[in-house]
């Protein structure tokens, strides 16, 4: 008796045991996404409204992972934290980050330099989300997003 007490203890904390993020957020039914309010052309608000490259994206990723987007606007410094903690399940980050222990990076998309940083320890979430990245590249979505925010936003700002 003891014995099957311990097995099942040892199995219940093992990592195997902890839910997938994927799992969290097909239960859910949302990808919570950390986002900054006031970085245009990537989220800014827009007649009270998030708009921008990363709330566009945001959606589409959501829409191919078959749940709604929730977007949360979050101060610079509470992001990375945030999604450490699991208080946001991704987040989009344009710079040149050092990801602690607790995050690993989805893959830069290279046009803007874009990481997706999510928790780390969850396989099945990375594989999801690149598939649907690949899938959103493919049939061309990713290119007219990049061409809608950020070849527009360059334009704007080299005529200034």
């Amino acid at each position: 008796m003891r014995l099957t007490i311990g097995i099942l203890l040892a199995v219940l904390f093992s990592p195997l045991a902890q839910a997938e993020l994927i799992d969290e957020i097909n239960d859910r039914g949302e990808l919570r996404i950390a986002v900054l309010g006031d970085a245009p052309p990537y989220a800014f608000k827009e007649n009270e409204h998030l708009t921008g490259f990363e709330i566009e994206l945001g959606q589409a990723l959501a829409k191919e992972l078959d749940v709604r987007a929730e977007f949360v606007e979050t101060a610079a410094e509470e992001v990375l934290p945030g999604v450490e903690s699991g208080k946001y399940d991704m987040t989009f980050n344009k710079q040149d980050i050092e990801l602690s222990d607790k995050l690993d990076a989805i893959r830069t998309l290279a046009s803007q330099k874009l990481v997706i940083p999510y928790q780390k320890g969850n396989p099945a979430f990375e594989t999801a989300v690149n598939n649907a990245l690949q899938r959103i590249e493919d049939d061309g979505r990713l290119a007219a997003l990049e061409k809608k925010w950020l070849t527009a936003a360059r334009e704007t700002s080299a005529g200034q």
